[in-house]
């Protein structure tokens, strides 16, 4: 409830259970015969999830968006939740009152390395300023808090609790649509290239849709959490 983060864990703590990703890692393991005193757990940071080589984890969540060139290094699963980029402001800002993606090109974003935040700022906003780059999500959410940015461009999972808990008097902006035709952003489980529990994590995720259990988690977890609106072209 206060934000702090668990060492060593940059936000929250997975090994209990709480919060979505949690959740979904635990039920996962159910799913696959394994019992929630099984899993250990590993600090693994985002770039180095999906990166070439070896691995130290036979499977990573780790809000992982599926792309086609991360799937040339990994695994990646089906979709465990279907995604959408969201952009984040201090509601003392212009921006915040900003309704559409014509809107948000005058203003200055930030995002994390390596994202499909990152590809968000400089494909679907095009700001006439160039996207800031962060070497973590806490460090672009340092920059929101200093006003080195006006906008911070996360998926909005990440926007919930960055609004909820990580910046005071801070607002989703709202929320960019799948582009008409194209398959909807996801997450998906990593794992190492060619490893055979890929099946079997796609056959668990796919029993989690069909039970009801992974709406359940998404409900307790992420819904009405904030209010989203989807941005006008």
């Amino acid at each position: 409830p206060d934000g702090t983060a668990t060492a060593p864990w940059e936000l929250g703590d997975p090994t209990n259970g709480e919060g979505f990703e949690g959740a979904f890692a635990y039920a996962l393991a159910e799913t696959l015969g394994f019992a929630k005193e099984d899993v250990t757990w590993v600090v693994v940071p985002f770039d180095n999830s999906f990166a070439p080589g070896e691995k130290s984890f036979d499977i990573d969540i780790n809000q992982v968006s599926f792309t086609a060139d991360r799937a040339k290094s990994v695994d990646l699963s089906d979709g465990y939740y279907t995604v959408n980029q969201s952009v984040v402001a201090l509601k003392g800002n212009a921006l915040a009152s900003v309704t559409s993606i014509a809107g948000l090109k005058g203003f200055s974003f930030g995002a994390q390395v390596g994202t499909t935040s990152l590809d968000t700022i400089n494909t679907v906003i095009a700001p006439t300023t160039e996207a800031k780059v962060y070497n973590s999500n806490d460090d672009a959410i340092a920059a929101l808090k200093a006003k080195q940015i006006d906008g911070l461009v996360v998926d909005l999972p990440t926007a919930f609790f960055v609004s909820a808990v990580q910046v005071e008097n801070s607002v989703i902006v709202g929320q960019f649509a799948p582009p008409t035709g194209a398959d909807a952003e996801h997450f998906s489980v990593v794992l190492a290239k060619g490893s055979p529990l890929t099946a079997c994590v796609n056959a668990a995720i796919a029993t989690l849709k069909s039970n009801g259990t992974l709406d359940a988690i998404t409900k307790e977890w992420l819904s009405d959490k904030a209010s989203a609106p989807v941005l006008a072209p």
